[in-house]
């Protein structure tokens, strides 16, 4: 008596190239185990990796397999680029072979372009998956993905039973990528139901459109209705705090953190890190780096820390920092040399920048992008280098680009070089024609020099290009409070107050050997009238209501949206002097920790 037994399936083996894929297959055929479904979906799931060149071969496969079933087609279309979806699709109607409720998901959350997520729709109708309610998340996020709210709010409107809270939050964040946030937070004080992405989605829209504040009036009423968080909200918080300049919200949110017994994680862990850091507490930030578990310190983290004593001007730390990284095993990438030659140049350590900048290419075979020159030209520029500035852009492997040019142009500002600045100057304007800074800065380099034509001619380029000058602003945090002043010009309850105490401020500096620095006023006019506009910058009226709410002893943080001017930086210094109070400043490029009349620059910005 004879028995049949089934061939043994052969041992996996892996699929590395396409021919070896057919070699495979062949020998499942011969067997007779190619219909098999886990050997059918691992050659399939092979052939999506490059759909333009194997799509045909999978096409084939799927044809004339002898049992089809919508598991086989389900997973690729997630994988597969639209148009190669949709090819799969007609094959799968054409054999015929009906789609089940996990199709549409797969197939519609990245359907372009919108006449094709139309007839997704219509099929979606038609085969009665309307009232699925993962079919129809899939169909809103379509819609709003293809930029058409309207489509989807009407597919949202006839939902009825089918919607969850997932078909809410989808909506609540395709109006927020799209910028309809008071849309967006209508329909998230409408909901339901809230579950932590919910929280996070509405938290994380406003974050990423600049409105800090109000993704943490999110995070408050959150709490107030007593929702434990978890790590993905813990860092949306924080990065809220970090972007607002607001310290003591980021100290109070770290301790929730503490207190709830979220686990820091390496993207959570990193928040904190920067949120300290860009405050202007870089021995909190340290604190909280030493005190990280070893699985919360990935190469962002590092960079983050490394990147923080960069901007405050701790280019010895930010070295030894980068040491001990290397001893621990852990590879730098271009961000990491970005932050160590950023470090070299606010501190001054010309030598070491031409050390790493060499080594740390050739040690991790990082090539060296435009910014890594960048770094240079600004090392070099900052010292008063400007030729070996200049020699680093024509040695360049690329045209450099406006940054590169800027700064080199900020250099020659700085070291008073206006023939190299008016050179660089008009070719970084053409570069970057609606950069209101660019003018500014070749403005007052001609005015240094008594070129009050050229000034104007500047004056009138903006004007016909529509150019606003930027106003300066600066911020400041008192008593959990954040205030905004701009340049010259107060809107505040306590105005008057405001303005008398800057006067109050500048005539007692003036007492202790304060000289106004007026270079940088554009007026052809006596140095007296120069004096008035100096009294009204930001920064000064932000101080001045700094001291109207601090005592002695106390640490003003103050947040600037441009580079800070040599007048203010000057006051600034008399002022943590004559009135006792640590000034922490953090400008466009870095900050300045003022005390005792010294700043942490050591005049070298």
């Amino acid at each position: 008596m004879s028995t049949s037994m089934s061939a043994p399936a052969p041992t996996p083996v892996p699929l590395t190239s396409f021919a070896l894929l057919r070699q495979h297959h062949s020998q499942l055929i011969r067997l007779g185990v190619a219909s098999h479904a886990a050997h059918a979906r691992r050659l399939l799931s092979f052939l999506a990796r490059d759909p333009d060149s194997h799509f045909p071969y999978a096409s084939r496969l799927l044809a004339h397999h002898p049992d089809p079933h919508p598991a086989l087609f389900n997973p690729l279309f997630s994988a597969l680029p639209t148009r190669h979806a949709a090819r799969l699709l007609a094959l799968m109607l054409s054999l015929p072979l009906r789609p089940d409720h996990f199709t549409f998901p797969q197939i519609l959350p990245s359907a372009q372009p919108l006449h094709l997520v139309a007839q997704l729709h219509a099929l979606l109708l038609k085969l009665g998956f309307h009232a699925h309610t993962q079919s129809l998340n899939a169909l809103l996020a379509a819609y709003l993905a293809n930029a058409r709210p309207d489509l989807a709010s009407r597919v949202f409107r006839g939902g009825g039973g089918a919607l969850d809270v997932v078909s809410w939050t989808t909506m609540v964040g395709g109006l927020l990528k799209l910028g309809l946030f008071d849309d967006a937070r209508v329909l998230f004080d409408g909901m339901p139901e809230r579950n932590l992405v919910s929280w996070n989605a509405m938290m994380s829209g406003y974050v990423k459109a600049c409105r800090f504040l109000d993704a943490l009036e999110v995070f408050d009423e959150m709490r107030a209705r007593g929702v434990d968080g978890n790590v993905f909200v813990a860092a949306t918080a924080v990065v809220a705090c970090t972007g607002a300049g607001a310290l003591a919200r980021g100290r109070e949110v770290h301790r929730w953190v503490e207190q709830s017994g979220i686990q820091m994680d390496e993207k959570l862990a990193t928040a904190v890190v920067d949120m300290y850091c860009k405050c202007g507490c870089v021995e909190e930030a340290w604190r909280v780096f030493e005190a990280l578990p070893l699985a919360a310190k990935g190469l962002t983290t590092w960079n983050c820390m490394i990147g923080g004593f960069a901007v405050h001007g701790r280019g010895e730390d930010a070295l030894k920092l980068f040491g001990r990284m290397e001893r621990e095993g852990v590879a730098p990438d271009d961000v990491t040399l970005v932050n160590v030659l950023t470090a070299c140049a606010h501190a001054g350590m010309l030598s070491e920048g031409r050390h790493y900048f060499n080594y740390v290419p050739q040690r991790y075979g990082i090539e060296p992008k435009m910014e890594h020159y960048g770094c240079m030209v600004d090392l070099y520029g900052r010292a008063g280098r400007l030729e070996e500035a200049k020699k680093v852009i024509q040695d360049m492997p690329m045209e450099p680009d406006v940054g590169v040019l800027g700064a080199l142009f900020g250099a020659s500002k700085i070291h008073g070089d206006v023939d190299l600045g008016e050179a660089i100057g008009w070719r970084v304007i053409e570069l970057d024609p609606q950069n209101s800074g660019r003018y500014v800065l070749l403005a007052n380099l001609l005015a240094t020099a008594g070129r009050w034509e050229d000034v104007a001619r500047v004056r009138r380029l903006m004007d016909e290009r529509n150019v606003s000058k930027e106003a300066g602003r600066s911020v400041i945090e008192v008593q959990g409070e954040v205030c905004e002043f701009q340049c010259g010009g107060l809107c505040h309850p306590r105005a008057e107050e405001v303005y008398a105490m800057a006067r109050d401020m500048m005539r007692e500096i003036r007492a202790e050997g304060y000289v106004p620095d007026t270079r940088d006023v554009l007026h052809a006019i006596a140095e007296e009238e120069k004096e008035t506009p100096l009294l009204y910058h930001s920064e000064k009226l932000a101080i001045a209501f700094g001291l109207l709410h601090t005592r002695p002893g106390d640490t003003m943080r103050i947040t600037k949206n441009l580079r800070v001017c040599r007048d203010c930086h000057e006051a600034t210094k008399f002022v943590s002097r004559v009135f006792e109070r640590q000034i922490v400043v953090r400008d466009r490029n870095r900050f300045h920790h003022f005390k005792d009349g010294q700043c942490s620059c050591k005049d070298y910005w």
